[in-house]
């Protein structure tokens, strides 16, 4: 517990933690403010597909702030402590103090869940809060089940993402990467017009746990949708844990 403590205090230490804890907890709800007006459009006009959904997708843009915890826990550790001593990194001193690399492992996974849980918890409340007041009975009442489904969601994106950071060792790649899959254009996505395995691909599959009007070629349901992807974020970590094991600091 004291080791997942130093890890806390170290990830709320970090500077670009904080530009994604911030960016997490206001995107999606000020995005239901913005949109309010083509949603009411949208929904008079019967262009929503479900609903229900309407009150979850706002999430999406949020997630990239546990996409950016995910990876500042790692890459953190890569980063130079100064120009005084050429090649020093954190690493270096966090290894001397916690030479055991699983347990370190296991202190950053679970420091960056409670963080990203937390987070999770609050923008989804208050994203829905939001709607609802917003919106009204135009959008049917949240169900408490795919809320604690989109906090999990946001859980298992920030430990694929802090898998992918162990294993690439460079923060800014990785971030690059996620961002713009998340948000320019999905790979995964676009594979799903060529073959419809594709969309147990793990970001594509993990929206199925919260959201209900998908266009894949194949229906997931959601329980299904959360042991796909928490498989996923298990096999990467696992792979992840066995290189940094391997690899020198």
């Amino acid at each position: 517990m004291s080791l997942v403590h130093a890890e806390l205090r170290k990830l709320l230490g970090l500077r670009t933690a904080w530009v994604g804890l911030v960016l997490g907890l206001l995107a999606a709800p000020v995005l239901v403010g913005l949109n309010a007006s083509a949603t009411r459009r949208a929904v008079a006009e019967g262009l929503t597909g479900d609903a229900s959904d309407l009150a979850f997708q706002n999430l999406g843009i949020g997630v990239l702030g546990a996409m950016i915890l995910g990876v500042v826990v790692v890459s953190s550790e890569f980063t130079p402590t100064g120009d005084d001593v050429p090649g020093a990194r954190q690493l270096t001193a966090t290894l001397l103090a916690t030479p055991r690399r699983e347990r370190l492992l296991i202190a950053k996974g679970t420091a960056l869940s409670l963080v990203v849980a937390v987070q999770g918890l609050l923008t989804t409340v208050a994203t829905l809060v939001i709607t609802r007041w917003v919106h009204g009975s135009l959008i049917p009442a949240p169900q408490p089940g795919r809320a604690a489904a989109a906090v999990l969601y946001w859980v298992l994106i920030a430990l694929l993402a802090y898998a992918i950071t162990l294993l690439a060792r460079n923060g800014i790649v990785t971030l690059t990467v996620l961002i713009v899959n998340s948000t320019v254009v999905s790979l995964p996505y676009l594979l799903t017009k060529v073959t419809p395995w594709a969309a147990y691909l793990p970001d594509v599959v993990g929206a199925h746990m919260f959201l209900r009007s998908i266009e894949v070629p194949v229906e997931i349901a959601p329980v299904t949708a959360g042991l796909v992807m928490s498989a996923w974020v298990a096999g990467l970590l696992a792979v992840a844990a066995a290189l940094f094991n391997r690899r020198d600091a």
